[in-house]
């Protein structure tokens, strides 16, 4: 058993103290980079908790859409390579929703408040794990 706390922990304390002790204090340049880091910690909090299902969602996917198996990082250069050569198009249906789970897995990750990402959540467009198919 670690006798330490926990990455979630760590990064919980460090926001606390950017958003109780130090941003208080500060302003101008050192306010605003205070506040990003901020924002790197939520990001790094974010990816911690959903990267690894999101991760696994899209491997599978990728086989499926692609046929084989390998890491994720593999799969993707495949399906790159197949869209580069015209071998995969848009119009194909799993590649559509292969896409929109994606970039709706990688936006609840990296800017859950952007407008576009609510929007689409508001719409009926899948998250990256939900199952759920496009419109």
């Amino acid at each position: 058993m670690q006798d330490k706390p926990s990455a979630e922990k760590l990064l919980a304390a460090a926001r606390a103290f950017l958003n109780e002790t130090a941003m208080p204090q500060l302003s101008g340049q050192a306010a605003f980079h205070a506040r990003v880091a901020g924002n790197v910690l939520d990001i790094l909090v974010r990816e911690m908790e959903l990267a690894p299902g999101f991760n696994r969602a899209e491997t599978a996917r990728l086989e499926l859409l692609l046929g084989e198996t390998g890491s994720l990082e593999e799969l993707n250069r495949k399906l790159c390579d197949k869209i580069a050569s015209g071998e995969m198009e848009l119009s194909n249906d799993g590649l559509k929703t292969h896409l929109i789970k994606t970039t709706m897995g990688k936006l609840a990750i990296d800017q859950p408040r952007y407008q576009g990402y609510k929007t689409a959540k508001a719409n009926g467009w899948p998250e990256e794990d939900s199952g759920e198919t496009t419109k």
